[in-house]
C-alpha cells in the first residue's frame, strides 16, 4: 500500500472527488462523518495536508495530516485488512511532524480506533457527546423569558470583532472553539450554510454582547445544529443560555428543521444539563486520543 500526497489541498477537483467518496462512504456506513468541520477547511486552506490511502489504483482511506494532529478513515470496503496500521506506521517513518505531540479524533468511538490508539500510544484525552432530539410546531412558539432591557437579534458584520473576543473569553479554555479569530468567523461567512439570521445575540440594550446562540443548517437539510453557544461569564447563571436555546429552537423550526443536533464536552456539566432539561438524548460519543512526544 502507497500513501500519497495528491495535492496540497482540496481545490484540485479530481483529487477532492477521491478524497470525498472515501469520506462519503464511511458515513454512510458508520452514520456519522469521519472529518469534522475544521478538519475539512484547515485542508481546504492548505493549514493541512488531505492525503489518500492508496492499493493499486483504489482510494482505500483518506488522512488530513498538521498542525499537531492526524485524521485518518479507511473506506468499509477495504477495512479489516489492516490498512490503518500500515498508515500509522508509514506516516511516523516518513512524516517528521509525526514524532511530536499528536491529537487525534475518532469519530463515534469505534472499538476499532481504541484498539489503533493503544497500538500506537495514543490515550483518550477528550470525549465530545452528540447529542440530539425531534423538533415540533410547540418549539416554534415557545417564547424565551428574558431580563428586563434584553433582546435577542441577529448577526451583523459590525458585530464581528466583538462576537470574537467573547467567544475567546467563554471557550478560553477550548482548543479549538477558543482559538476563533476574525478570519476563521469570515471563512464560516463565505460557507453555503452561513445565514446571518442564524447567529441569535443577547444584548442589554445597546451594550455589549452577553450571549450568542450560533445555529447551522446545511442547504437542503430538515436537520438543524446549535453550532455553538456562548453566555459571557458576568451572565451565567441567569437562565440566559436557556432563553437563547429556545430562541434557536424555535428558529430552526420556522426554518422547516424537523429534528436538532449539537456537540458539548462530556465534562461540561451544566451544559450538558441544561441540553438535556430541554429534550436532546445520547446518539453518539467522539473521543479525541493524545500522543505524546517521544
Amino acid at each position: 500500500m502507497s500513501l500519497t500526497l495528491s495535492a496540497p489541498d482540496l481545490t484540485d477537483t479530481a483529487f477532492a472527488a477521491r478524497f470525498h467518496d472515501v469520506a462519503d462512504a464511511a458515513a454512510h456506513t458508520d452514520g456519522y462523518r469521519p472529518f469534522n468541520e475544521q478538519s475539512l477547511l484547515d485542508a481546504r486552506s492548505g493549514r493541512r495536508s488531505p492525503q489518500l490511502l492508496l492499493e493499486g489504483e483504489d482510494a482505500v482511506g483518506a488522512v488530513i495530516l498538521g498542525r499537531g494532529q492526524v485524521d485518518l478513515v479507511v473506506h468499509p470496503r477495504y477495512r479489516r485488512l489492516g490498512h490503518a496500521t500500515a498508515a500509522l506506521r508509514r506516516l511516523f517513518e516518513d512524516e517528521g511532524g509525526m514524532s511530536g505531540d499528536l491529537t487525534a479524533w475518532a469519530h463515534g468511538d469505534h472499538p476499532g480506533a481504541r484498539a489503533l490508539a493503544d497500538r500506537f500510544g495514543f490515550s483518550a484525552a477528550r470525549t465530545l457527546l452528540q447529542l440530539e432530539r425531534p423538533l415540533t410546531d410547540a418549539d416554534a412558539s415557545a417564547v424565551p423569558t428574558l431580563a428586563d432591557g434584553v433582546s435577542i437579534t441577529p448577526f451583523t458584520p459590525g458585530d464581528a470583532a466583538e462576537w470574537v473576543r467573547l467567544n475567546a473569553l467563554v471557550f478560553a479554555r477550548h482548543p479549538e472553539q477558543g482559538a476563533l479569530t476574525e478570519d476563521d468567523l469570515a471563512a464560516r461567512q463565505a460557507e453555503p450554510w452561513f445565514d446571518a439570521d442564524d447567529l441569535l445575540l443577547a444584548r442589554s440594550g445597546t451594550g455589549p454582547i452577553l450571549g450568542y446562540n450560533w445555529l447551522k443548517v446545511e442547504p437542503g437539510s430538515t436537520l438543524g445544529e446549535i453550532y455553538v453557544l456562548g453566555v459571557h461569564p458576568d451572565a451565567a447563571g441567569a437562565g440566559l443560555g436557556r432563553a437563547l436555546m429556545l430562541a434557536g429552537l424555535a428558529r430552526l423550526r420556522e426554518r422547516g428543521c424537523t429534528a436538532v443536533e449539537l456537540y458539548v464536552e462530556a465534562e461540561s456539566t451544566g451544559p450538558v444539563g441544561l441540553y438535556r432539561s430541554l429534550g436532546f438524548a445520547d446518539r453518539t460519543v467522539d473521543v479525541q486520543y493524545h500522543r505524546w512526544p517521544r
